[in-house]
C-alpha cells in the first residue's frame, strides 16, 4: 500500500466485491484519474502475481476498445498487497438501470449490446471465456462500453470439469446448473442474453432464489427443454432429474415495446442446448445490428483512406527533403561504369540555360577526322581555336560564315600536297585555302576546279610549314 501512496492519491471508494475493492485515485505527477482495484488476498512473490488469470487475460486481450485497459500492476512485497491500476469509467450497467423509471431508447441499448458482443467475440477469439458476465462487470463511460473483472476467466482449451458455482446465479446457464462443471464458452452467451433482456426491461430475466428456483424460472419463460437435450446433460452428472413438460410464457410477452429482431436475438442467445446456442460472432452478424455494422465499415474505410493520404503526404515531404538536402562531397563517388557523357551534357545544358538565349542555328554535319591533321597537337590555344572556328568552309552544310581568304603565295606545296592528298582538298575554285576534308564523295561542288587552282598547286613557292605554335592561327 505504501508503493501505491507514493504514486497515487486516494480520493474515495467506488465499490466492493467478494475478492476486491475498487478505489478512485489520482496520479500525483500528471493529475490523471484512475481506478485502483485492491485485492483482498495477499501474495508471496511477483511470480505468483504474474500467474494470476486476471492479469494474464487483461494483458492478452489488450488493447481493445471494449476491454478494460490495465495500466499498471503494483505489488508490495513486504505486505503482500496487490493493486491493479485500470482506466476509470463512469459507472456499470447495474448503476445505469437501477433507478430508471422509463425504458431506455432501443437504439442506445443496441449500441451497448453491439459493443458487449464485440468484447465477448474478441475474448473468445483469443481463447478465453469470462464465466461471470453480469451488469456489475460491464462498465460504461458516456457511449463507450467495456467488459471488466476477468478474475473468474478460464482458457477455452482447458480441461473440464470446471467449477460449478462460478457465475452469478441469475446469469448462470442451464449446463452450469445441471452438470458437474461440464460447460463451454457458450455459457457467456447465455449471460449476454440475460443482460440484453435486463437493459431493455429494467429487471432481470431469471431472478431465482436458489438453484432449483432458478431452473423453475427458466422453464416458466422458455418451457422445459426437449428430452434429447436433457439426456445430453444427464451424461455429465450423476444425479437423475426429470422435469414435467411445460410450455413457457415467452420473452416477447415481457418486451412488448421492443422490436421482433431484438426478441429473436435474445431467444437465440438463451437457447437451452449449448450446441445450438448462438456464438458472439454469429450474433454480431444478426440483422438487428446491420446499421451498426455498416457504420463500422464506413468508419474503417474513412480511417484507411486518411491513413493512406497521410502516408502519401509523408512520402512526398520526404522526397522533397531528399531533393533539397545538399550532398556532402565525400558521398559523391563516380563508379567505373558511370556514363559521364550524360552528366557532362546535363552540366552544359544547365550552363547554357543560365546564359543569354540566342536563336538556334542548324546543326552542321559531322565530318571524319584526318589522322595526320594536328596529330601532334595536344592542346589548342584559346586564341587560335577562335580563329580556326571563324574560317568559312565552302563545302560545309550551308552556314554563311565570313570568308577568310588565303593567298596563293603563302601555300607550301610540299606540305599541302602531302597533308591534303586523298580525302582532303587544299584549295577552292576561288583561290582560297580550306583546311577541312573534302566531301566530294557526298556533295558535288558547284563548279569544277579551275586551271588556276591546278597551277597554284604546281608552283614551287615555299612557305613555313604549320607547326605546333600555329603562326597563322
Amino acid at each position: 500500500m505504501n508503493l501505491l501512496l507514493q504514486k497515487y492519491r486516494i480520493l474515495g471508494k467506488k465499490g466492493e466485491g467478494t475478492f476486491s475493492e475498487v478505489l478512485k485515485c489520482q496520479h500525483i505527477k500528471d493529475g490523471t484519474y484512475w481506478a485502483c482495484k485492491k485485492m483482498k488476498q495477499t501474495y508471496e512473490s511477483i511470480e505468483q502475481v504474474n500467474n494470476l488469470r486476471e492479469i494474464q487475460a487483461m494483458r492478452r486481450l489488450s488493447p481493445h476498445s471494449n476491454i478494460l485497459e490495465l495500466q499498471e500492476v503494483i505489488f508490495d512485497k513486504k505486505s503482500g498487497t496487490l493493486v491493479l491500476i485500470c482506466e476509470l469509467m463512469d459507472m456499470n450497467i447495474y448503476e445505469l438501470i437501477r433507478d430508471k423509471q422509463h425504458y431506455m431508447p432501443e437504439s442506445v441499448v443496441k449500441n451497448y449490446m453491439y459493443q458487449l458482443l464485440r468484447s465477448v467475440a474478441h475474448m473468445h477469439r483469443h481463447g478465453i471465456f469470462h464465466r461471470d458476465v453480469k451488469p456489475e462487470n460491464i462498465l460504461i463511460k458516456e457511449d463507450l462500453l467495456k467488459l471488466a473483472d476477468f478474475g473468474s476467466c478460464r482458457s477455452v482449451y482447458s480441461k473440464q470439469p470446471y467449477t460449478e458455482y462460478i457465475s452469478t446465479r441469475w446469469y448462470r446457464a442451464p449446463e452450469c446448473l445441471l452438470t458437474d462443471g461440464y460447460y463451454t464458452y457458450k455459457m457467456d452467451m447465455w449471460s449476454v442474453g440475460c443482460v440484453f433482456f435486463e437493459i431493455l426491461s429494467l429487471h432481470p430475466l431469471f431472478p431465482g432464489s436458489n438453484e432449483v428456483d432458478q431452473i423453475a424460472k427458466i422453464h416458466d419463460i422458455l418451457g422445459t427443454p426437449d428430452p434429447s437435450v436433457l439426456n445430453k446433460l444427464k451424461k455429465s452428472r450423476g444425479m437423475n432429474f426429470n422435469f414435467p413438460s411445460k410450455k413457457g410464457s415467452g420473452i416477447e410477452r415481457l418486451l412488448p415495446h421492443v422490436s421482433t429482431d431484438a426478441v429473436e436475438l435474445i431467444y437465440q442467445m438463451c437457447t437451452y442446448d449449448p450446441d445450438e446456442r448462438m456464438s458472439a460472432k454469429q450474433a454480431l452478424r444478426h440483422q438487428y445490428f446491420k446499421d451498426l455494422r455498416d457504420a463500422d465499415k464506413r468508419a474503417a474505410m474513412m480511417a484507411k483512406a486518411k491513413q493512406q493520404q497521410q502516408q502519401q503526404h509523408e512520402e512526398k515531404e520526404k522526397k522533397t527533403l531528399d531533393l533539397t538536402k545538399p550532398v556532402p562531397p565525400s558521398e559523391i563517388t563516380a563508379s567505373p561504369d558511370m556514363d559521364t557523357s550524360r552528366s557532362e551534357k546535363k552540366k552544359s545544358d544547365s550552363d547554357a540555360s543560365s546564359s543569354t538565349i540566342v536563336p538556334s542555328l542548324p546543326k552542321a554535319q559531322s565530318l571524319p577526322s584526318h589522322p595526320h591533321l594536328f596529330k601532334d597537337r595536344k592542346r589548342v590555344p584559346r586564341r587560335n581555336k577562335k580563329l580556326i572556328e571563324s574560317h568559312q568552309f565552302t563545302n560545309h552544310t550551308g552556314l554563311n560564315l565570313p570568308k577568310v581568304p588565303m593567298h596563293t603565295g603563302s601555300i607550301n606545296p610540299s606540305f599541302h600536297a602531302a597533308a591534303f592528298s586523298g580525302s582532303y582538298s587544299a584549295l577552292h575554285n576561288n583561290g582560297t585555302m580550306s583546311l577541312l576534308p573534302s566531301i566530294n564523295s557526298t556533295y558535288k561542288p558547284h563548279k569544277a576546279n579551275s586551271k588556276a587552282t591546278k597551277n597554284i598547286l604546281s608552283t614551287n613557292t615555299y612557305l613555313p610549314s604549320l607547326d605546333r605554335r600555329g603562326a597563322g592561327f
